[in-house]
């Protein structure tokens, strides 16, 4: 009987093991719950002691529960720290400072909020604190120190590193202490409920004995079992931390059941995966990152606070052909041009004793043997506290720069020269900032010192002749409105009272926001205008010879014109002699013969007045001249001339033509040169020739006269060929006569052109602007 009870109960332990670890399905709490309610099924044949005891016994337990969850989030905050520890360590050393500001927020949340589960777990009953009054306290200094560390982990990555030692790493010491003294209290707990079953296993045992003994088994098996399904998960968790301690990111705990643990399990497994992918993509992205410093376009590198480089970009090492070894410390300084060594390190030198940034140029040495021209920054990077960390420097080359600098220069000094020996100078005028730059040869132009005048415009009208001045201010003033190019000429007067004559062109320029700027040259014409004036003396000089020499040749004609009214003044005078001497006087006839005598002799005069002036000597003087009566004076001259060779001279004048602005005596010379030219085409020619002289007014307000005969003409050839000096197609001729007649046009603002005839002869035209014209011009 007894064995076959013994075997029976054996039979019901394993039942009641199996149906336990079945129920590990459930949660720790329900699980416990169950256990229990077997304890009671069991007892519920006791008597009244039994049963008090018994709920002394489940009350106990209950504590122990209790007991053990308090543990279990104890531990957690303990787990979570380590957690928080190596995270912002792994950011640390990746030196990730996006993840760190991304990630340090989500970890602290979930520490605090472990530390706040622990807090309200450890606060609550029957849990006994008064052994140990310092565990509530430490978590509350866990609870306020840990945000302060939060905010302390955005400075640079030594800080962090020497914050996470310092500050960190302690705090994780206080939760494994915090860990050891819950256990503590807990392992205390469970003694005393151990104790409180042992007085009541004594009690029953007295009392029926049998109920004690099932009970004791009931409890043993069923503590047995949760004891297994608690800490053999917890033992997995602690393993796989340890594991992530190690860098094992692939580790993962094996979850079996639906309970707390298992669900721990899953958040252990789920956070590890997460950690290997970030500390994949941590990689990548420093492999990333090393990729783009070796990419990037430039020579970088990284120093020590004293200087000496500790890192050098891929790139670097590409141009000098050296291994990265050879260039570490102080060693890149046998890359560096002799010539530049000693400025450069003296340069490095005072930067790193200052900690000032600083950009130098320097020749290194390239792989294929060359030096290139570098330009080098290095700047350094501090902490909070201002002291320098590290430097970090680029270097670009700069070796196309310098050739086209250094080709600047040298095209500048060739300009320099240019201008000197041009005598012209460069000028910029900004018309919103009213900023003018004048080149070296503007300043030598206008006489001033470009090392202490600064050019403006009052500067300019200060040496601008008093005559000028009214009409450069207001070509300055002109340009500055309407923004348009403009062209000039005016006179300076320098400190020692000389002369001088510049001419200015100015192109106007506009930028996308519509500012105006003028670019322009001066040009010191003084020479070229004194040489126009010795030019337009000569010309004068030779246009009077040749007056003087055509006069010659028309000695025989003039002298006839003179003759005709000398002689009729003097048969007019016998005349009035005749009518006087009667003895009864005719006075009107006598009257009427001293008129024609009047007349007559002021004929007479007329034409020698009209010769004087030819042979007259002097500047020209430009008046108010009608082209008509230089025609009618010119016909009268030359009309002796004409009738030598039974030319006729025929005039087809336009009336009320306005009159020109000229000088009388040139204006003759040109239609005595034209007429004589016409005459003398057509000498001895029969039929006899025509010359005839035309006036009118062109469509464009100008006076237009033309010169025509009927004699040999011209080739095309000649034609084009007429107006230039010594050309000439008559035997005995100078070649001067039609060059001094068109400059004479031209000076006069028309133009002088010859056209072949449909018939036989020669066309000669010339323009001349009316005084109307004239004035609108202006």
């Amino acid at each position: 009987m007894g064995l076959h009870k013994a075997v029976g109960l054996n039979g019901w332990v394993k039942s009641a093991d199996a149906k336990t670890l079945h129920a590990g399905r459930l949660n720790i709490g329900p699980r416990l719950i169950l256990g229990f309610v077997f304890i009671i099924l069991s007892m519920l044949a006791a008597d009244a002691i039994i049963l008090w005891q018994f709920h002394v016994v489940r009350t106990q337990a209950g504590r122990l529960n209790d007991v053990d969850q308090k543990l279990v989030a104890v531990l957690r905050v303990h787990t979570s720290m380590l957690a928080f520890h190596d995270r912002l360590h792994g950011f640390a050393d990746d030196e990730d400072a996006d993840r760190l500001v991304i990630e340090a927020g989500p970890l602290c949340s979930a520490v605090l909020e472990d530390i706040r589960r622990a807090t309200v777990a450890l606060s609550l009953p029957p849990f006994d604190l008064r052994r140990d009054p310092t565990i509530l306290p430490t978590l509350h200094v866990i609870q306020s120190a840990l945000p302060s560390q939060l905010e302390a982990t955005s400075g640079d990555w030594r800080a962090v590193h020497l914050r996470l030692t310092n500050q960190v790493r302690p705090l994780e010491s206080l939760t494994s202490a915090l860990v050891e003294k819950v256990d503590h209290e807990a392992a205390e707990q469970q003694a005393q409920t151990v104790q409180n079953i042992r007085r009541v296993q004594r009690l029953v045992f007295w009392i029926v004995p049998l109920t004690a003994v099932l009970t004791l088994l009931i409890a043993a098996t069923l503590g047995l079992a949760i004891t297994r399904s608690i800490t053999q998960p917890l033992a997995r968790l602690v393993e796989g931390s340890r594991a992530l301690a190690r860098g094992e990111f692939q580790h993962q705990v094996s979850v079996s059941g639906k309970d707390e643990l298992a669900h721990l399990g899953q958040v252990f497994n789920d956070t590890a995966r997460r950690l290997r992918d970030l500390y994949a993509t941590l990689q990548s992205s420093e492999d990333r990152l090393r990729l783009v410093i070796d990419t990037i376009p430039a020579h970088a590198w990284s120093a020590q606070p004293d200087g000496s480089v500790d890192f050098i970009n891929h790139r670097f090492l590409e141009f000098t052909g050296r291994p990265m070894e050879d260039m570490l410390g102080w060693g890149w300084g046998s890359l560096v041009h002799p010539d530049d060594l000693t400025r450069y390190v003296a340069e490095w030198k005072a930067a790193v004793a200052t900690g000032q940034p600083m950009e130098s140029e320097a020749r290194v040495w390239r792989m294929d043997g060359n030096y290139r021209w570098l330009l080098i920054r290095n700047v350094p990077l501090r902490d909070k506290a201002g002291n320098i960390v590290s430097w970090y420097g680029t270097a670009i080359d700069i070796e196309e720069r310098h050739r086209a600098e250094d080709a600047l220069r040298r095209s500048e000094a060739y300009l320099a020269e240019a201008q000197r020996l041009s005598k012209t100078g460069s000028v910029g005028w900004s018309v919103s900032s009213g900023e003018i730059r004048w080149s070296e040869e503007t300043f030598r132009i206008f006489q001033y010192d470009r090392t202490t005048t600064k050019p403006t415009v009052n500067l300019i009208l200060k040496r601008v002749h008093p005559e000028d001045a009214v009409h450069v201010k207001q070509t300055i003033e002109s340009a500055s409105m309407n923004g348009e190019d403009f062209e000039h000429e005016y006179r300076l007067v320098m400190p020692d009272s000389s002369l001088k004559y510049v001419h200015v062109v100015a192109h106007a320029l506009s930028d996308k926001s519509g500012r105006i700027e003028f670019v322009g040259a001066v040009m010191d014409v003084t020479e070229r205008k004194r040489a126009e004036e010795a030019l337009r003396e000569a010309q004068a000089n030779l246009a009077r010879v040749s007056r003087v020499t055509t006069m010659g040749e028309l000695t025989a004609s003039l002298a006839h014109e003179i003759k005709q009214p000398i002689t009729a003044a003097v048969t007019d005078a016998k005349t009035c002699l005749r009518w006087l001497g009667r003895d009864q006087p005719d006075v009107v006839e006598a009257g009427q013969a001293a008129s024609r005598i009047i007349k007559d002799v002021t004929r007479a005069s007329d034409i020698i007045s009209r010769i004087g002036l030819l042979f007259k000597k002097g500047g020209p003087q430009r008046e108010l001249i009608d082209v008509n009566e230089v025609i009618e004076e010119m016909i009268a001259l030359l009309r002796s001339e004409g009738a030598r060779y039974s030319i006729s001279i025929q005039r087809e004048l336009a009336n009320d033509l306005p009159k020109i602005r000229a000088d009388h005596v040139q204006l003759q010379q040109v239609f005595m040169n034209l007429m004589l030219n016409g005459i003398e085409a057509m000498m001895d020619q029969q039929p006899p020739g025509k010359l005839t002289v035309k006036s009118q007014l062109a469509e464009n307000g100008e006076i237009l006269t033309s010169i025509s005969d009927t004699g040999v003409g011209l080739s095309a050839e000649q034609a084009e060929q007429i107006f230039n000096a010594f050309f000439t197609t008559k035997a005995h001729g100078t070649g001067m006569g039609l060059p001094i007649s068109r400059s004479i046009i031209e000076s006069h603002g028309g133009r002088l052109w010859a056209t072949s005839n449909s018939g036989p002869g020669v066309t000669f035209q010339f323009t001349l602007p009316s005084d109307v014209t004239a004035h609108q011009a202006a």
